[in-house]
């Protein structure tokens, strides 16, 4: 196992504990187990005519948020399994994969006494946050961000919608740009919405955009990245309310488009097929939770 592997394995176990703590201070908490299928994600492979394969993952998360006098706490950690498409290095099973995001809310209105309501605004706040993960196929992606500036959180009759500009900072490994990555800082736009609705039984229209501007070759392949896009947007049936569980368990449908994944150029002249739309997803997906 990699110092990276085990670096990410204490970050999230440091944030996992954090968020804990503040969870018993909180004013309020909500934390679910969560379980997902796509059948139809990437693991930038072509078979021998050159024609992208579909890999099948099945992720398990633990996804915590929790609101306390000053903002907000979010932390997420997802485990994958990926099918035999996409084998673990050296192994004919699928590959293993773990990632892990949290974000950091300040409320300016909090912190200064201030309202910043104006408009359809009803806050701005400072965001804060990373991502990690690790993954033990051939190629051994380890990726590491931070990122950090202002979100405007909207006001609604019920439910969130955030927009957040940050700036990314992220590094990588990759066996097939030649090990280590440093990329420059870029720009992302971050959307995150939550709806409560009725459709016979309550519902949730949730999900999260990112868009992630170039951030240069990462001194490895020398290959210039491109804006990425990755939406993820779901509706969840509260399918425990009809049997008197009402917010506990949810069953639903996504959608996931990821488009130029881990900002690779799917139209770049002159990329080979592992990278030309190997890596674009555009799929439905299954999800199951269970909150507590």
């Amino acid at each position: 196992m990699s110092r990276n592997t085990h670096a990410v394995k204490h970050l999230v176990m440091a944030v996992a504990i954090s968020c804990s703590a503040t969870a018993s201070a909180s004013d309020w908490s909500d934390t679910s187990i969560n379980y997902r299928y796509i059948p139809k994600e990437s693991g930038f492979i072509v078979d021998a005519a050159g024609n992208k394969v579909d890999v099948a993952k099945h992720i398990v998360s633990l996804e915590h948020i929790s609101g306390f006098k000053y903002g907000s706490n979010y932390f997420n950690v997802d485990i994958l399994k990926s099918d035999s498409k996409d084998p673990a290095n050296g192994s004919t099973a699928g590959a293993q994969e773990v990632f892990a995001i949290y974000r950091n809310n300040l409320n300016l209105s909090s912190l200064t006494g201030s309202s910043m309501k104006f408009g359809v605004v009803k806050d701005i706040a400072i965001t804060t946050g990373f991502n990690a993960g690790s993954k033990n196929n051939e190629n051994a992606a380890q990726p590491l961000a931070f990122l950090f500036g202002p979100t405007v959180q909207f006001a609604l009759p019920s439910g969130y919608l955030n927009l957040g500009l940050q700036a990314y900072k992220e590094t990588n490994n990759s066996k097939f740009a030649g090990g280590k990555q440093d990329f420059d800082v870029a720009a992302q736009l971050n959307v995150v919405w939550g709806i409560p609705f009725n459709a016979g039984v309550p519902a949730n229209f949730k999900g999260f955009m990112s868009v992630t501007g170039p951030k240069g070759t990462g001194k490895g392949t020398g290959i210039e990245t491109t804006t990425e896009t990755l939406l993820d947007a779901l509706v969840m049936f509260d399918v425990g309310s009809l049997a008197g569980k009402k917010d506990t368990y949810y069953a639903g449908v996504g959608y996931r488009y990821w488009n130029n994944k881990f900002g690779n150029d799917e139209k770049a002249a002159g990329f080979t097929g592992v990278l030309n739309k190997a890596g674009h997803i555009s799929a439905p997906f299954v999800q199951l939770e269970a909150h507590f």
